[in-house]
């Protein structure tokens, strides 16, 4: 079982968030940021040698792990508690790898290069940095360094907007909008003429965005073919959501996400045969592509 969506954070990256003062930091293990109300992390939560045995009762094979960026660290200029995550996700024992985060504020083309030559499986960019056309086109040479190194791209919900919201308010209403409109933008933004090998998945389903298909053709859009570089995960959504939006991707669109440790799997009920792609084959294809022969399926 492969699972392309976890979050845990290295020593190094706790210690540098408590020694910041300012959000994102932690006091403790409560989380302060600049527009969510402070969340109390689960310590447990982030202790390597307790998630490496939730990984092997669940047979993954390999688990990618992000930056949180909800945290908005791409934006802090902060280069220590970048190094931080990096230098210590870079020392997670099997089965875990990490997708590679940059300082959007000035992209060192350079050291992401290095970092995806070191192990880094890809490129995490936040999707509330995306959710204008424009802003894909911005992101150019982050695209092609990716697409040339046939590297994928996963693009995760981003710091939330203040509210006085409840505490579900931001996931379930910010981080989806954010992926909705980073899919809309990179469609109406024609992403896949500029950028044609770039592999690219959306964490959370993309919100459901691919739902909205049929309104988007009854609004005078157009759909288009099956793209078999675009994927979404399936953190957060039960049979219900992956069902609708698999019916409009395909099977083979869909990858196995939990968004560990603040998820876990989930019985889609697509059957032995879609659960088995879902949670081995799609994974494989967006994070080495098609010339890297898939290995043998282990437990599932």
């Amino acid at each position: 079982m492969i699972d392309v969506h976890q979050h845990l954070w290295p020593e190094a990256f706790v210690d540098r968030l408590r020694a910041r003062s300012e959000p994102p930091y932690l006091d403790g293990w409560t989380l302060h940021t600049a527009t969510e109300a402070p969340y109390d992390v689960d310590p447990a939560a982030h202790e390597i040698d307790k998630r490496v045995a939730i990984e092997q009762d669940e047979g993954t094979t390999l688990a990618v792990v992000s930056l949180s960026s909800p945290l908005g660290v791409e934006y802090l200029g902060d280069a220590e508690l970048l190094a931080a995550w990096h230098d210590g996700a870079a020392e997670f024992p099997e089965p875990f790898k990490a997708w590679a985060s940059v300082n959007l504020l000035e992209p060192d083309l350079p050291a992401l290069e290095s970092l995806l030559d070191k192990g880094f499986l890809g490129l995490q960019l936040p999707a509330h940095a995306l959710g204008e056309p424009a802003a894909w086109e911005a992101q150019g040479e982050l695209l092609r360094t990716a697409e040339r190194l046939g590297k994928p791209i996963l693009v995760h919900p981003g710091s939330a907007r203040s509210t006085d919201g409840p505490c579900w308010w931001a996931p379930v209403v910010d981080y989806t909008s954010q992926l909705q409109a980073a899919w809309w933008a990179w469609h109406a933004f024609g992403g896949r003429r500029s950028y044609p090998k770039l592999r690219l998945c959306f964490a959370a389903a993309a919100g459901l965005a691919p739902v909205h298909h049929e309104r988007l053709s009854a609004r005078g859009g157009r759909l288009g073919t099956i793209d078999t570089n675009l994927y979404v995960d399936t953190s957060s959504y039960g049979p219900q959501g992956i069902d609708a939006v698999a019916r409009i991707l395909g099977i083979d669109q869909v990858v196995h996400g939990t968004d560990r440790p603040y998820a876990g799997s989930t019985d889609l009920r697509q059957g032995d045969a879609a659960t088995a792609v879902i949670r081995h084959d799609n994974p494989h294809r967006l994070l080495f592509g098609t010339g890297v022969p898939t290995p043998e399926r282990g437990v599932q």
